[in-house]
């Protein structure tokens, strides 16, 4: 549901606190997403080209709906996962949006969550400090219309209900815990236009902090239509979790791998034998697509580009081997934690959550088995963002027809 924001809830608000040492608060250059709706889906290379970036300059802008909404309008996404607090602010530009301002930080919500059934009041503390940042943001922006939704930490805690009020009250931010299907949405329509073009059904997952969506959609209409979708409770603060300490030894660290694999494509049983069914039922017409969208994604297409720090320019976009994408998770799964803390794009943050991320990944692969992966560093908040655009253009235009209605009853 979208949150209109009065001025009262918008000035209910305290100052930047400012990112701890480990935690990065995005730059708006970097967060604004390149792609304009003329631009052809997916943007990849040919399957004997080098993998290749998406384009910049004026194809930075998401495609938001026909309707062209009050151009003054701001709109605001917030997205609270298991693992990280993110949040867009935007305003339309023609068919289109441009990101006026961005956050993100590690905020792991969901730390605790897989032994206590409860969120801790340290995670708490965390995520409302990160909230905060995000209300004062919509303030100095003056943002009138928001969407802020919580996922896969707040629909499992047993006080998930009760943080989320807490949130309201301290911040005057109204999360609404959304379901796994609507999250599954919101992804697909943030990132679906890079997929690469092609026949046949195509995948996009999510690989969250507490859950994993994976979804198959018909991509031959402009708005794509999901076929089937399942969603599992394995994220990369989850799953991590489950597995327990990685162990000293090499020895140690392949078995907690392989134990990760097993359980998530366990879960993914059922949906792995229906799209076998659609896959066999398809006639040939190409090559299999496939597009993520996570930090897991992102961290190891940064890892095969061998970049020395995270550059959201170079990734979002990329068309990366599957092959290159399997051989990086085995060396990182068979790495020790201060190995892999050493590694440029994984630092402390993620160190110990990538492994579980690459476990997943792969699991994802075996089930849908294509030649290239498609990399987005994009989704549920272009999704949301896509979502309000769109809507108030519409009410905006029967809101000027009632106008015209009025002064001209003929």
């Amino acid at each position: 549901m979208a949150e209109q924001l009065p001025p009262a809830a918008r000035a209910k608000v305290s100052g930047d606190r400012g990112p701890a040492p480990d935690e990065r608060e995005a730059d708006v250059n970097d967060s604004v997403p390149p792609v304009s709706p003329s631009r052809p889906a997916g943007g990849g290379a040919s399957r004997n080209e080098q993998p290749q970036r998406s384009p910049s300059g004026e194809e930075r802008r998401v495609e938001a709906g026909r309707q062209a909404p009050n151009p003054r309008q701001a709109y605001a996404a917030i997205d609270l996962g298991t693992n990280n607090c993110r949040l867009l602010i935007a305003r339309p530009s023609g068919e289109n949006f441009i990101v006026i301002d961005a956050f993100s930080r590690v905020v792991r919500l969901g730390e605790g969550l897989a032994q206590t059934g409860r969120l801790s009041q340290e995670a708490m503390d965390r995520a409302l400090a990160a909230l905060h940042v995000c209300a004062d943001k919509l303030c100095r922006r003056s943002v009138q219309l928001a969407r802020s939704v919580a996922t896969e930490a707040c629909r499992r805690a047993e006080n998930g209900a009760e943080f989320i009020e807490r949130v309201k009250q301290e911040t005057g931010i109204a999360l609404d815990i959304i379901s796994a299907r609507e999250e599954a949405r919101l992804a697909v329509l943030g990132c679906h236009i890079l997929l690469e073009p092609g026949a046949g059904p195509a995948m996009i997952f999510d690989i969250g902090g507490g859950s994993t969506e994976l979804v198959l959609i018909d991509s031959t209409e402009p708005v794509p239509h999901i076929l089937d979708w399942q969603s599992v409770p394995w994220g990369v603060v989850s799953l991590t979790e489950t597995c327990g300490p990685e162990g000293e030894s090499h020895a140690d660290r392949v078995a907690r791998y392989i134990r990760m694999r097993e359980l998530v494509s366990d879960s993914f049983a059922p949906f792995a034998d229906r799209t076998a069914r659609v896959r066999a039922a398809e006639p040939a017409g190409g090559p299999l697509r496939l597009l993520g969208t996570s930090g897991t994604v992102t961290t190891l297409a940064s890892l095969h580009l061998d970049l020395p720090q995270y550059d959201r320019r170079a990734v979002d976009g990329l068309i990366v081997p599957a092959d290159s994408m399997r051989a990086i998770s085995t060396r990182l799964s068979s790495m020790s934690m201060a190995e892999r803390r050493e590694l440029p794009c994984i630092g402390r943050e993620r160190a110990d959550l990538v492994v579980a991320g690459c476990a997943i990944l792969e699991a994802i692969l075996d089930i849908w088995p294509a030649d290239r992966l498609g990399v987005a560093d994009r989704g549920i908040r272009e999704g949301i963002l896509r979502s309000l655009i769109a809507a108030n253009g519409q009410g905006e235009k029967l809101r000027a027809e009632l106008r015209r209605l009025r002064h001209d009853p003929s």
